[in-house]
């Protein structure tokens, strides 16, 4: 009698694996959509004149927390000045 409540959760338990399983590849196709079309906007961007790798710099700099971006770049001033570089 145990037998077939045993199935019954495993199969209960195989399709949610397999919803976990498919969600999961659909977000990595999304992903990888999402990535082609950013490699897109930057070709535009590199064909327009502008310095996609600045463009990088701006993008991930927007991401920071203010206070540590100011705090780094007291450093790298401080770091230059020490070099005599500034």
């Amino acid at each position: 009698m145990n037998q077939p409540v045993s199935d019954a959760t495993y199969n209960v338990t195989a399709d949610e694996l397999r919803q976990f399983i498919e969600q999961y590849e659909h977000l990595e196709a999304e992903k990888k959509d999402v990535t082609e079309q950013q490699k897109e906007i930057m070709a535009e961007a590199k064909a327009r004149g502008y310095d996609t790798k600045v463009m990088r710099k701006i993008i991930a700099l927007r991401k920071r927390d203010k206070d540590d971006i100011a705090e780094e770049e007291a450093v790298l001033e401080m770091y230059k000045a020490a070099l005599g570089m500034s």
